[in-house]
């Protein structure tokens, strides 16, 4: 009751096998707009970084300058550190991200 394989079969069989290989063993080229965008994307999230450290130093220098009346004071001095913390976050993210290509290449390497 089952149906007898024939030499047209088996050939379209091993053809579909042949290309399923072929697609296996085919590595898939990244577009050049993902990479574009990935880019893009870590020197928004760089640039937010840094804004919101100098935001938020510029809030609490502020905030202390109305406090105690010594207005520029306390507004440059967090400013400052402010500016210094978003650039502490900034290189942290770059090496996290340069991290992860290294062990990303390593890895593709290791696969050749």
């Amino acid at each position: 009751m089952s149906d007898p394989i024939t030499p047209d079969d088996k050939a379209r069989l091993a053809e579909l096998e042949a290309r399923i290989a072929k697609a296996k063993g085919a590595k898939v080229e990244t577009p050049h707009m993902k990479k574009d965008y990935s880019q893009a994307q870590l020197a928004w999230r760089m640039v937010i970084e840094l804004v919101a450290g100098l935001g938020i130093g510029f809030g609490i220098g502020y905030g202390l300058d109305t406090l105690f009346g010594t207005m520029p004071f306390f507004l440059v001095l967090f400013i400052g550190f402010g500016f210094a913390a978003g650039v502490k976050t900034m290189l942290r993210s770059a090496k996290e991200v340069q991290d992860r290509r290294l062990a990303q290449e390593a890895a593709e390497a290791k696969e050749d």
